[in-house]
């Protein structure tokens, strides 16, 4: 939104009047959103048009830095790890440039994406990957510059890059079949202890079946080597409320060791009011 400020005269005095008008910008802000494979992907430019101008070669020199876009930096998001042009780019936000030529374009993905603009010189330690890639000619003039994600596949994308009559794109691949094969091994290989405690936890908070809780509960302190004063504190809880008084007090008092020796003074408190309560010895 721009502000105008308008003049005015009015015998031989000048004031002036603030003026909120709405006006668009002329290259207009877009954000594209992708998933690809298991990875989201996001892409945030502005859009200059033609408007009747030599673009390549002239408005966009061969052989410089050009912001692949207008106004603020062009920004890609990935929520993974991804690969282009044989590296790998860590999960984060890179700003795009181009060097565009008569028949090729390097495109780079630089680290720092807070720029305004494109540098007059790139700094070698922020690039994060350069890929040159080969140019086509379309058959028909792209009015306003146009950034889109083909080829989409399990694995990976192009992005794509339109603008006049050329067309460039680059690959990139997305861990897919990592994050599956993690997936697997993590379902085929049964629930962790973390899971199983949580999920004790919760049923007990919620007053669900308890005696699942307690299940639970044992299966996850079975699977962690030194149950801390605070998960043997949860599973006391537990058997407490599933009935077993006696199980409840033994837990409840190598909760109240545990705490003494980490030095917990809320822990060993509550411990000592619940053996009170349950009636230890």
């Amino acid at each position: 939104m721009k502000k105008i400020m308008l003049l005015f005269g009015v015998i031989g005095m000048t004031f002036s009047v603030n003026a909120q008008i709405q006006t668009p910008q002329p290259s207009l802000f877009s954000k594209v959103e992708q998933t690809v494979g298991l990875t989201e992907v996001s892409l945030e430019y502005s859009r200059p048009n033609m408007r009747g101008r030599t673009i390549f070669g002239d408005l966009v020199p061969y052989g410089r830095v050009w912001r692949l876009g207008a106004n603020a930096n062009t920004k890609i998001t990935f929520s993974t790890n991804v690969t282009v042009g044989g590296k790998e780019l860590k999960a984060g936000t890179y700003a795009l440039f181009a060097i565009p030529n008569e028949n090729n374009w390097d495109v780079v993905f630089y680290s720092s994406a807070e720029n305004w603009g494109a540098p007059q010189e790139l700094d070698e330690s922020k690039i994060a990957a350069k890929v040159k890639v080969e140019t086509y000619k379309l058959p028909m003039d792209i009015e306003t510059f146009t950034m889109s994600f083909d080829d989409l596949s399990s694995t990976g994308a192009t992005l794509g890059m339109m603008w006049a009559n050329v067309y460039a794109g680059v690959k990139f691949e997305v861990p897919t079949d990592k994050i599956v094969a993690a997936s697997i091994d993590k379902v085929m290989n049964g629930p962790g202890a973390g899971d199983y405690y949580a999920a004790a936890v919760y049923y007990f908070q919620e007053d669900k079946d308890i005696n699942q809780a307690k299940t639970w509960m044992d299966k996850a302190m079975s699977m962690i080597p030194k149950p801390a004063f605070y998960q043997l504190r949860q599973q006391s809880l537990i058997y407490a409320k599933a009935g077993d008084k006696k199980g409840a007090i033994e837990l409840a008092k190598k909760s109240l060791k545990a705490s003494e020796e980490a030095g917990n003074l809320d822990y060993i408190k509550m411990n000592k009011d619940s053996l009170k309560e349950w009636g230890a010895k």
